[in-house]
């Protein structure tokens, strides 16, 4: 069976990364599964309104979900699916995490960026996340990374998804993220 590709996504929240990776799909030449947080929150899979109640705590649940999630990807990997992956490395650990996960993958590390106004603005507009997560994120999430490509999500989605799947398809060499993962930091 032959392993899967993936394009991942890092961002901050509300970035721009779900647009992108619709309109990726949308348009790349082999069968691509979109995959984030976002869909297994919206789908339900967590218990929100028991987290929302104190019933349970997302701080103790939390790790075991984002490990599953990871691990999760790696199984459809080596099924032969492809996939678009958004995700936050919220941290240099979880950066590290997923380098490690994903080693020996044909990996394409993509950064997403927009101004800090655009992002905050976005996350009034969605309403679906807590105020002062995309300016958590602005200012962390891509000191400690270097992409394979890097993209402002105030452009176009059609003409960076274009740019995407050119740079995708003529990639070459080792991905940053296995660099990474190769020099063990």
């Amino acid at each position: 069976m032959t392993v899967g590709k993936v394009i991942l996504l890092n961002g901050a929240s509300s970035s721009g990364k779900s647009t992108l990776a619709r309109a990726v799909q949308a348009r790349i030449g082999e069968p691509f599964w979109h995959i984030s947080i976002d869909h297994l929150r919206d789908a339900g899979v967590l218990p929100s309104a028991r987290i929302k109640s104190g019933e349970f705590k997302w701080a103790e649940i939390r790790v075991g979900f984002f490990a599953g999630f990871e691990r999760s990807l790696t199984a459809y990997l080596d099924c032969g699916n492809n996939l678009i992956v958004e995700y936050i490395m919220e941290n240099r650990d979880w950066l590290q995490r997923t380098a490690r996960l994903l080693k020996g993958y044909d990996v394409f590390f993509v950064g997403i960026h927009c101004s800090l106004e655009e992002l905050e603005r976005r996350e009034i507009a969605r309403a679906d996340r807590p105020i002062g997560d995309a300016r958590r994120d602005y200012h962390a999430i891509h000191a400690y990374c270097a992409y394979d490509a890097e993209f402002d999500s105030s452009l176009l989605p059609d003409e960076n998804a274009e740019r995407l799947i050119a740079l995708w398809q003529t990639r070459s060499g080792p991905s940053t993220l296995a660099q990474f993962a190769e020099a063990g930091a």
